[in-house]
């Protein structure tokens, strides 16, 4: 695998501008991995002061750009998926027919090469939303492209940490003075922090094809309840005396169902709609034992540790007041 100075080899990437994308550049690179990623535009992020990596312009559905991409590569790291989307067809269209594209590039292209897919622990419930069902069929597309031997595929629970946009919502309630609860106390959450994400994922690459459906976690695969999870970002943003209160079901159910319905109307993606609702209220998105890829490194990150960086770094760029 040894490609002069870089003693992993070309990796491949799609997702690179995403949020966890940008972390897993950065650490490729001081990995020693020679980078080329695939994107609409030049890309350019604070992370990747020391990473150098070579761009190919295009997007998933551009044969030609996945096949330069590809070229030569001795791994791909898919990371590249939509979270949102107009209808179920949007989802599809990114999560499977994108993961198909490239699955099929790699095998024309570098048939030997090792496809490492990261999917989402939504993947395991596909029924629940247009999201979970295209992340499987993802999965699925990449593991009957290219079989056992060439794909190792990783679902990455609730990912967090300094730059991402999806749970600084968490952190917005966690300033509250009355604290609503989205699920039931019941209700298990497994996260994981950006950086510790990444190490797994690294770790994966350098250990090769596993042929399996793997998960991760930090350090408490069985989840977190609800009320843990805002607790832990009330003390991150200074919140010293959280109250909370449960939200009944009916309220939570009609604000997705016109989050969604508007978000249609205006022609727009929701982010929040029916089938987001019912992935924040699936009672357990906790990581069995069973199938947790778990690295020589344990994850560096604990809730609370994770969460206070996230906040102060939230508070820093002015994406978060600061405490009062």
């Amino acid at each position: 695998m040894s490609r002069g100075h870089h003693p992993s080899g070309l990796i491949a990437v799609t997702g690179a501008t995403g949020f966890v994308g940008r972390y897993a550049v950065a650490a490729l690179a001081a990995a020693g991995w020679q980078l080329r990623v695939l994107a609409r535009s030049d890309p350019a992020h604070p992370l990747w002061q020391q990473a150098r990596p070579e761009v190919v312009l295009g997007s998933l559905a551009d044969p030609t750009a996945l096949e330069r991409l590809v070229r030569g590569a001795d791994a791909v790291l898919h990371l590249a998926g939509a979270i949102k989307a107009r209808d179920n067809a949007g989802f599809m269209q990114v999560n499977h027919a994108g993961t198909l594209a490239i699955a099929e590039a790699t095998r024309r292209v570098v048939p030997k090469a090792h496809f490492l897919h990261v999917s989402s622990l939504a993947a395991r419930e596909p029924a629940l939303s247009g999201y979970c069902a295209s992340k499987r069929a993802g999965e699925e597309a990449a593991l009957a492209t290219l079989g056992t031997a060439q794909v190792s595929v990783i679902r990455p629970p609730a990912v967090y940490g300094p730059g991402d946009r999806e749970t600084l919502a968490f952190f917005q309630l966690a300033r509250l003075p009355l604290i609503p609860l989205l699920g039931r106390p019941t209700a298990r959450l497994a996260v994981i922090h950006v950086e510790d994400a990444v190490s797994a994922l690294i770790a994966r690459l350098q250990a090769g094809p596993s042929g399996l459906v793997q998960t991760l976690a930090d350090e408490n695969p069985t989840g977190y309840s609800w009320q843990q999870i805002l607790a832990a970002a009330a003390t991150a943003v200074g919140n010293r005396k959280p109250r909370f209160v449960q939200l009944p079901r009916p309220l939570l159910s009609g604000v997705g169902h016109t989050a969604g319905l508007l978000a249609q109307l205006a022609g727009q993606a929701a982010m929040f709609n029916a089938g987001k609702l019912r992935e924040l209220l699936h009672e357990d998105w906790s990581v069995p034992a069973q199938g947790l890829f778990r690295p020589a490194a344990n994850p560096r990150y604990s809730l609370g540790v994770g969460f206070k960086t996230t906040a102060d770094w939230y508070v820093g760029q002015g994406w978060l007041n600061p405490a009062a």
